[in-house]
Formats: C-alpha cells, sequence, structure tokens
C-alpha cells in the first residue's frame, strides 16, 4: 500500500494516488493542522471520500493512537452521570471525527471505502430507529409514533418493556472490541437479530468513546438531535459530505410552516387529552394528567387560529410579511412569552405521552402531531434573548383550499417563520469549540455563495479538476436549433410552439446520435409538461409527431411528481435500457429534482445529459422574493464583523443558486475514471461568459459554442462512434432493482487492477451494463485514420498509449501482430507528415496499440500530447487479395499524399509491392529517391 508524505503526514492510501488526489488530501490535512475551515469540490469519480477519510484519519493517527484494542474503555450502560463524564473525558484526550452526509445510503457507501483503507478508527455508525429497530411492533411504525413508542416500552416503571433494551448493558460489557472494525447500520442489525441486543441503542453507547462517527446531516443540525451527542465538541472535527445543499438544510431546519389544518388536528388531539385525562381521574383516581392544563393549551391553539385568521392580507400573491421580531409580539397576545414557553412545552410532552398511552390512538399509528407545536415553540424561544430573530421573516399567505372547507366558509392559511441565514447553526459550531468545518462536495460551485451564506470564513478552497482525458468528454453550448430559431426557455420564449417544435426536433437529433442512456433536464415541471403535450401533438397526416420519432430511437420515461412513484420509473428506465429493440432509454426529468440528486447514471446508463435551460427559482414565490430582499438588506448594511467581506446580493444568489442546480443535474454523467459522456447546454445564455464562469471548473476548458446545429450534431456523432475505444472494457454488472447505492464486495482486489478501482463508484450501485455497440462498421478498402504521435525519449511510456480513435482502424487489422512487430524497431527513423506535400524523418517509438493502460500520471500527459499533435503516422491497409506478408500487407498509404496520386492506375498487386518495397527501404533506414 503507497504511503504519501503530505504536510509532514505519513498517508497510506490504498492505491497509486492521482495529483488531484494528492492536491485534495493536502487541503485536508492543510485545514486540520491550522485548525480552520475548508470549502473543498472534487468531481464525482476523482475518489473524494477515499482521500478525505484517507487524509483525516492519517491527521488523527499522527496525534496519537486509534482508541481500538485493549486503550478502549469498557462501556457501562446505566446512563449516570458519573458514566457520561468518563467517556467525555476520554474523548477529550483526541479530537473526534463526526463524518455526516444527506443519507443512510450514502454513509452506506462510505463504510465502504472506510474497509478498502488501511485505517482502522474506533467507529459507528448512528442511525434512527426505522433504521436500527427489531422490536417486532414497534419496527412496524414510522415517524413520531415509532419514536414514541419506543421511549414508552424503555422505560422501567411500565410493566410492558422492551427485552431487546435490557440486553444492551451486559452486551457492551462483553463486547468492548465492537466498533474496532467497520460496521454499518446492516452490521449493528444482525448483531442485534444474533444477540439479542438494541442496535439502536449500542450505536447510541458506542458514540460515547468513538474516533471517529457516522451519521446524517440532522444530527447536527436539527437542535434536538445536536443535544442528544454525547462527545466532546472542542476541537472537533465536523466534516459536511455531500454538501450542495446544505444551506437550503440548514435554513429549513431552522424554519417552520404551521397550517391550518396542521393547527386544527393539534387542537382535536388536545381536546381527546382532555377526555382522557377526566375519564383517568374518575375510574382510576390517576392524577398523572391534569385536564386544566391540558384545556387551557386548547384555549391557546383556538385563540391561535382565530389571531392568524385576523391577520390582514390585502394581496393573495404578497401576502402579509413583518420582520422576524414580530413573532413575539404575536404570541404575546397569547400570553405566550419566554417565561411561560418552557411551561407550555411541558404540558405538550405529557399530552404526547398520554395520547401514546392510549390503545386507541396507538393502534392508528399515526404519529402525534401535537408534537410540532412544540418544536416551533423551541425554536422561537430557544435562546433567552430575540437576536436571531433577526434573520428571520414573518409570512401569512392564503393556501388551497378544498372543495369541502369551501361549502363550509373556512378559510386555510399558513403561519411561516422562514430563516434566511443558514450559518445560524454554523455560528453554535464556533461557540462550542470546532476546530474544522469541512464542506465537500463533487459539485460544490459556485463556490461564493457558501462562504457568504454561511457567514463563516473558509480560508481554504478547492475547485479539483477531474482524472478523465479530455477526449472522455464533450460539452457544448447549443443555441440554435435544426431550423435555426434560438433556445431560450425564459418566462418570453418558453410556451411559444415554435420553442417547443425547435427543441423536440433537436432532442429527437441527439436521440438518434446519443447510445444508451439519455438524460433530458427542463428547468420546472410545468416546462417538462408543456413540452411533451406539445411533442405528443404537434404533427401532421402525413409525418410522424416529434414525440413518436423520439420514441422511434429511445423509450421514454418521465419523472414523476409523486415521490412514492419515482421508485417505479427508475425500475421502468432501467427495463427499457435493456430493449435492443431501440437504441437505448431517455428519462426526461426536472433540475432540482429526484433524478439530479444523488443518482448514479454511470456508463451506458448515462451517455449524454442535455440541460434545456436555466433553472431560476419562480420569482413571485413569497420565499424567493423575502430571501432576495434580506440579501440586499445585508449587503446595504453590513454589520460590524462583515464590512471587510462582500457580502452576496440576491440578485448574485438568484443566479448561483440557478447555476448550481445546473451543475447537480450535469453531475448525473461521467461517473468514474472510464466513463465518457456528452453535456449538451440547449440555451443560449450558456453561450455567456457570465454563465460558464459558474459551470463547475472540470468542464469549463471542455465548453465549445456552435454557431450552427449541423456542427454540434457533426462533432457528436464523431465523439460517440469513437466512443468505445477510449476506455477499457467495464466488467458487467449485477442487476439492480433501484439506484439507491448498496454494499459492495469485500473481496480481495486484485494488484493489477487496484489503480483503476480506486476513482470508480462501486459497481454494485449502478444501472446495468448493456452491450449496444458505438463503433460504426468499417469498409474493406476503407481508409484507416491516422493515428497522431510524439516523439519521446520513453520508449516504455509511449507504446502503452491506447489511440483515441481506436474503433476506426479497420476490423481486419491484427493488432497484436502490428505489436509484436513494432518492438525491434523502437528509436528508429518514421515517416511523418508535416504539412502537404512535406515530408521528414523523425526519431520515435512506434506506439503499440493494444497494450495496457500506463500509470496514472504518465496516461494523462502523454494522452495530451498525443491530442495536441498535428502530425500524422502512416498504417499501411490491408487487402485481402494480395499475396505478400501479413505483417506488411496491415500497412496503407493514404492516396490523398503528392506520391500516391499516380497510384490508382496501378493494380492492387502492384500498389501492395510498392508498399513493400518502401517499408523496406524506411527499415533500413535509406531514403526513397522520389522524395
Amino acid at each position: 500500500m503507497p504511503t504519501y508524505k503530505l504536510r509532514g503526514i505519513d498517508v497510506d492510501f490504498p492505491f497509486e494516488a492521482y495529483d488531484c488526489q494528492l492536491v485534495y488530501m493536502e487541503k485536508v490535512i492543510e485545514a486540520l493542522q491550522k485548525r480552520c475551515n475548508a470549502l473543498l469540490e472534487s468531481p464525482t469519480g476523482t475518489g473524494k471520500t477515499l482521500c478525505l477519510l484517507c487524509a483525516t484519519l492519517a491527521w488523527r493517527k499522527s496525534l496519537g493512537g486509534f482508541s481500538t484494542g485493549s486503550s478502549q474503555r469498557k462501556s457501562e450502560f446505566h446512563g449516570s452521570q458519573s458514566d457520561v463524564g468518563s467517556s467525555e473525558s476520554q474523548s477529550s484526550n483526541h479530537p473526534t471525527i463526526v463524518y455526516t452526509s444527506r443519507t443512510h445510503s450514502q454513509l452506506r457507501q462510505v463504510v465502504q471505502e472506510l474497509r478498502r483503507s488501511n485505517y482502522r478508527p474506533k467507529m459507528v455508525v448512528l442511525g434512527s430507529r426505522e433504521q436500527l429497530c427489531i422490536h417486532e411492533e414497534v419496527s412496524l411504525l414510522r415517524g413520531k409514533a415509532q419514536t414514541n413508542a419506543c421511549r414508552f416500552l424503555c422505560r422501567k416503571r411500565q410493566k410492558r418493556s422492551c427485552t431487546h433494551f435490557s440486553r444492551v448493558a451486559d452486551y457492551m460489557k462483553s463486547n468492548p472490541h465492537i466498533g474496532d472494525e467497520p460496521v454499518d447500520i446492516e452490521d449493528l442489525v444482525n448483531i442485534g437479530r444474533k444477540y439479542g441486543p438494541c442496535p439502536y441503542y449500542v450505536a447510541r453507547e458506542l458514540h460515547k468513546a468513538v474516533d471517529i462517527l457516522f451519521a446524517p446531516y440532522n444530527y447536527l443540525i436539527d437542535r434536538e438531535y445536536r443535544g442528544s451527542l454525547n462527545f466532546e465538541w472542542h476541537n472537533s472535527i465536523l466534516i459536511f459530505d455531500e454538501a450542495h445543499n446544505l444551506e437550503s438544510i440548514c435554513a429549513d431546519a431552522a424554519s417552520f410552516d404551521l397550517s391550518s389544518g396542521l393547527l386544527t388536528a393539534c387542537i382535536s388531539e388536545v381536546k381527546h387529552c382532555v377526555d382522557l385525562a377526566v375519564g383517568r381521574r374518575e375510574e382510576s383516581n390517576d392524577k398523572s394528567g391534569n385536564p386544566d392544563n391540558f384545556a387551557i393549551l386548547r384555549a391557546l391553539l383556538l385563540k391561535l387560529q382565530k389571531r392568524i385568521d385576523e391577520v390582514p392580507i390585502e394581496s393573495k400573491e404578497l401576502g402579509f410579511t413583518k420582520p422576524g421580531p414580530y413573532i413575539y409580539e404575536l404570541l404575546a397576545d397569547l400570553n405566550i412569552t419566554h417565561e411561560t414557553a418552557s411551561k407550555l412545552i411541558e404540558i405538550i410532552e405529557d399530552a404526547t405521552v398520554l395520547l401514546e398511552e392510549d390503545k386507541k390512538h396507538d393502534a392508528k399509528g399515526n404519529g402525534c402531531r401535537l408534537e410540532s407545536i412544540g418544536n416551533i415553540l423551541k425554536s422561537i424561544y430557544r435562546d433567552k434573548g430575540n437576536g436571531h430573530a433577526d434573520s428571520y421573516r414573518v409570512h401569512v399567505q392564503e393556501a388551497e383550499v378544498n372543495a369541502t372547507d369551501i361549502f363550509k366558509g373556512k378559510s386555510s392559511r399558513i403561519l411561516s417563520w422562514w430563516c434566511f441565514n443558514p450559518g445560524i447553526a454554523m455560528q453554535e459550531f464556533s461557540e462550542r469549540g470546532v476546530g474544522s468545518i469541512i464542506l465537500t462536495s463533487g459539485t460544490l460551485s459556485p463556490l461564493d455563495s457558501f462562504a457568504q451564506e454561511f457567514k463563516l470564513d473558509f480560508p481554504i478552497q478547492l475547485e479539483n479538476p477531474h482524472v478523465i482525458s479530455s477526449n472522455q468528454i464533450w460539452a457544448g453550448v447549443v443555441p440554435l436549433g435544426p431550423s435555426g430559431r434560438p433556445f431560450n426557455s425564459s418566462f418570453r420564449f418558453r410556451d411559444s410552439p415554435e420553442y417547443k417544435q425547435e427543441l423536440g426536433n433537436a432532442i429527437v437529433n441527439f436521440a438518434r446520435i446519443v447510445p444508451d442512456g439519455l438524460l433530458v433536464f427542463f428547468p420546472s415541471y410545468y416546462l417538462l409538461d408543456q413540452c411533451i403535450s406539445c411533442w405528443k401533438n404537434m404533427g401532421n397526416t402525413n409525418s410522424s409527431t416529434i414525440w413518436e420519432r423520439i420514441c422511434k430511437f429511445k423509450k421514454p420515461v418521465i419523472e414523476p411528481r409523486q415521490s412514492s412513484l419515482f421508485p417505479m420509473a427508475i425500475e421502468d428506465y432501467m427495463t427499457k435500457l435493456k430493449d435492443t429493440s431501440t437504441s437505448g432509454a431517455v428519462f426526461f426529468a426536472v433540475c432540482r429534482g429526484k433524478v439530479s440528486e444523488g443518482l448514479d447514471f454511470a456508463d451506458h446508463a448515462g451517455r449524454a445529459v442535455v440541460i434545456t435551460g436555466m433553472p431560476f427559482a419562480t420569482r413571485t414565490d413569497p420565499k424567493v422574493r423575502l430571501k432576495r430582499e434580506y440579501l440586499d438588506l445585508q449587503a446595504q448594511s453590513p454589520r460590524e464583523g462583515c464590512k471587510m467581506i462582500k457580502l452576496l446580493s440576491g440578485e448574485e444568489w438568484y443566479n448561483q443558486q440557478a447555476s448550481r442546480a445546473v451543475n447537480q443535474s450535469v453531475g448525473r454523467v461521467i461517473r468514474h475514471r472510464h466513463d465518457y459522456g456528452a453535456i449538451i447546454f440547449c440555451d443560449e445564455r450558456f453561450a455567456q461568459s457570465s454563465r460558464q464562469s459558474q459551470i463547475s471548473v472540470w468542464i469549463q476548458p471542455h465548453i465549445k459554442c456552435y454557431s450552427k446545429f449541423g456542427d454540434a450534431v457533426f462533432t457528436l456523432t464523431r465523439f460517440f462512434r469513437d466512443g468505445g475505444s477510449r476506455t477499457p472494457a467495464k466488467p458487467e454488472l449485477a442487476d439492480q432493482k433501484t439506484l439507491d447505492p448498496s454494499p459492495s464486495s469485500t473481496k480481495p482486489v486484485p494488484d493489477e487492477i487496484k489503480t483503476a478501482q480506486a476513482l470508480d463508484e462501486p459497481y454494485t450501485e449502478k444501472l446495468p451494463v448493456l452491450s449496444t455497440s458505438m463503433d460504426l462498421p468499417h469498409s474493406k478498402h476503407k481508409l484507416s485514420s491516422l493515428l497522431d504521435v510524439k516523439s519521446s525519449n520513453n520508449s516504455s511510456h509511449l507504446r502503452d498509449i491506447p489511440p483515441a480513435n481506436l474503433s476506426c482502424f479497420t476490423t481486419c487489422m491484427d493488432l497484436k501482430k502490428l505489436k509484436q512487430s513494432s518492438g525491434p524497431m523502437s528509436k528508429e527513423k518514421k515517416l511523418l507528415i508535416t504539412g502537404r506535400g512535406k515530408m521528414q524523418y523523425q526519431n520515435h517509438d512506434i506506439i503499440g496499440l493494444t497494450a495496457h493502460l500506463p500509470s496514472d500520471k504518465q496516461q494523462s500527459k502523454e494522452q495530451q500530447l498525443c491530442s495536441m499533435k498535428k502530425r500524422k503516422a502512416l498504417l499501411i491497409e490491408h487487402d485481402k487479395s494480395s499475396n505478400i506478408n501479413a505483417s506488411d500487407a496491415q500497412r496503407s498509404v493514404p492516396r490523398d499524399l503528392p506520391f500516391t496520386r499516380w497510384m490508382p492506375s496501378f493494380s492492387i498487386i502492384k500498389r501492395t509491392m510498392f508498399v513493400e518495397v518502401l517499408n523496406n527501404l524506411v527499415q533500413r533506414k535509406q531514403k526513397a529517391p522520389f522524395f
């Protein structure tokens, strides 16, 4: 296993690292050593997760040994204060690393990467009860109902109890080694089913003294979850992987929306609590619940409902808006203040317990909605002061009502308290003394808004290049359609039939050219529906509709609006990809939709992505409008600590959000080192330099603007014609039902393929590889393409470079013999063309065309040299009718050379004899007299 010394730290990496990987790990270590924050972007397929783990754990190991083995504290599961103190003192010796990602499936992949590394820290994955519960009844519940049922069964005073919970203490005492080897959520569940302890509470106890803790975002962002974590925050390292949506996640976690429907349901639950408390007092003299308190709570909720209904809304579009502190004025009218709020929260908690204990309510399996009121009060009155409210806005708007409510004369409104400063959650980390905060993702660009939105200083920033070669990506702006009409999906043009027809005809062409999977992203569901509806009807009696022409080449799948239907859409797309009656499938999706988030369309599943426009948010949306106003106000009157920092304006934020959505959609293709694909921007606005500057840095050098649609089609066709030769064959994948990442095999990897696999996503999470060929048929007498070569003294390296246009060689060429015959000709003079009618001799190596890939750095450098060189080597065309030696018959002289203009008058036999004489002259280092 290679070891790299980066900033004085020895980093064990399981594969030979690429330059971009070394740069990435060096930036991580620099942030940790300087105790500062970092913003790191590295495209998918560059081994970002593995680099992040190895660099972080190498730095942690340099401070002292991991907490595994004999040094690990034996846990005592009693929940006493002494236990808490001992765990904190133990973990305070060295900083704890907290690695978070969006979903459990992404964390599962991270654990797989940890297993591939040489590091074995004490670790644990925190999961929800939904993921970890093995109780036969509680595991069937979801959400708050499951949480409350679990807490109810774990109380000691209850007659019914959870047997799995009671076994946790003994298991932790007898198995102190758990967590020494990487364990996933599935491993914890298997332990629970085999030995009996509750996996959820095993993880909760284990996290008190680990070196690295894996958890979803909400364990750090949500105040309630964050309060449940029991480790030393001082000097700890917080890592947010897949952080491209972290701004909106932090802001949404600090906001709330209280609808009339939810408030009505809460009032009904409180009334039920009053009835339950009165009934218990009459039957068994049970005074655990005071009905008077519940009656007071119900009266307050009724007053709140009435107060919201009385808010004057002059414009349905604009709604009612006030500054954030107005929420305290609104609630003060109901006698809800900092002093009374804590008492109300206690009453709500008692009410939720009472509802869970009620058998009738429990049988429904529904969560207690009253808890949402408690969470709202905790959010509003979380601090003694009201300083954080300046980052909020109060908004009341009319909501859509159903026919029943209209008939009854009921109105439906939503009271919102929106947070427009996502840095509020991050500020608490700074107050706790966190050492470093690292935000990383494959699509963070543009980076400016992250530092400005979070109000944090990120002195270390990186926008890493991709590890692919230039011949593995086609990126182009296509501003005009087949008829010459411009592509522009803005509000002024998107509804015109001409635009929809032009876009549809363009997609017909792309469906014909692009092999296998094609992804087409629209700015909104509205435009997606409008275009598809238009294409299905646009046509005449003598021709097919645009939709029928698309279906002729690729079978379509449309992203559904409902989340419940999305798995079926993915399965449908996979099935249609396998259908050999067409050239693949096309997935029509929406930017910011589920297809654009976190799915892996690698290899044949996504050979091209089409962006049909800029996905700007609706300007008139209240949340968008207020966010822009908030940022403009902040930029006009910056605070003391922000005067030296250029603050983001509302318009800049609005544009960057659209660009980030584009980058996220584009990132669905080219998912690993050996993948290739095309990125097609079908909107004239992408031709602007200001737009291109916000596209991911690794894509920008490859973007070309085409003034004619035909030019784009020509180069795109040539790109895919040569596609099958630019990468080695990939192993076939197991059939998958979903695109959700799943655990990959942990079998040993042969040394000869480790370097290639280091940059790939686990194959088991990709769509199946199909057998659709992209090589065009070659005529027997067709002249072979000319191979660019470059002089070099390092023959062993150049000999291993595969040509970019390997698929253009005639099928009758025996490349193996050509490689063997080239061996003794190393360092010989070879005939090269330098211009029309001019020839010269140069020293260079004969390159084997079928050799394996070279080492990483050599490959990228030499392929770049080959692609830039304009001189062309001669390849000899084989003719089956000739009887000359096979090795010589594999070469031909192109007819466009000056000395071959008279050759068409020769017979085939004479021509091949001339070729034989010419090659012999070259091998003997003799100069032909007619040159």
